[in-house]
């Protein structure tokens, strides 16, 4: 009864902020992969307790992709919350794209192996049983954002296997690694946990170890030309609530001890 009394009283203060701003608003919100799942699972419930409607684009934290969120905003695309790889969100601030008082932080995101649905599960357990399973896959393909990044320049050197996978190892660009593990086109894929859940066509084998683990940690920021940064505040708060961790943690994401 406690603790159900506590996330009562967490869900209260999580729409707190929501009632402060009487008008509804059109809030424009960029998300990067990570967080897509949880954050279209959670707005539905900010915007219906809040009467604002909610615009979401999508788009990587990095890179030199159209969509990328970095290049959105430099393009001048309207933005009144980004949420983005919290090394990514700090250059933006550091370039007064975002407002640094506004920076909150949301979750942790660990990477995770798919593989074709029906296919065998190969053992990912320990390191070892990963190094063997890279040697043995015919081809691997990997994200083109911060997971992928750190698996391209370190998780395979780490493992020794960098000269043997070169030539079969791939990053995806634009595209979820599990859509063309589904597809057939590669054996094994590599993604953020929360990225590899949704689709369709495939099964979670699991975490890699968490001693070769990269934890990428997800947040978002209030840019400094946002036409609603009340109500931007107002989704922030909810989004970091205590009443909002169950839906982040069923994503695959973990919450951020606070």
């Amino acid at each position: 009864m406690k603790s159900l009394t506590k996330h009562l009283a967490a869900l209260a203060i999580g729409f707190c902020a929501l009632n402060s701003v009487a008008s509804a608003e059109e809030l424009d919100v960029m998300t990067s992969g990570g967080f897509t799942a949880a954050f279209k699972r959670l707005s539905p419930t900010f915007a219906e307790r809040s009467g604002d409607t909610i615009q979401t684009v999508l788009g990587p934290s990095m890179g030199q992709a159209r969509e990328a969120i970095p290049n959105r905003l430099e393009r001048g695309e309207n933005a009144d919350l980004v949420i983005m790889v919290g090394y990514a969100l700090d250059e933006l601030i550091r370039q007064g794209k975002v407002d640094p008082a506004s920076r909150v932080e949301l979750a942790d995101s660990r990477i995770g192996m798919v593989v074709k649905q029906g296919a065998a599960r190969p053992d990912i357990g320990t390191e070892g049983a990963l190094r063997k399973t890279l040697l043995d896959a015919g081809s691997i393909a990997y994200s083109d954002s911060a997971s992928g990044m750190y698996i391209q320049k370190e998780l395979f050197r780490k493992l020794g296997v960098e000269p043997s996978v070169a030539s079969k190892a791939r990053m995806i660009e634009r595209i979820p690694v599990a859509s063309v593990v589904a597809s057939g086109q590669y054996e094994v894929g590599f993604q953020q946990v929360a990225e590899l859940l949704p689709v369709p066509g495939v099964t979670f084998v699991g975490r890699i170890p968490e001693s070769l683990q990269s934890i990428t940690r997800y947040s978002a920021g209030i840019p400094r030309n946002a036409r609603h940064p009340e109500k931007a505040r107002a989704l922030l708060a909810y989004l970091s609530s205590p009443a909002a961790q169950p839906v982040i943690q069923s994503t695959g994401l973990d919450s951020i001890p606070r």
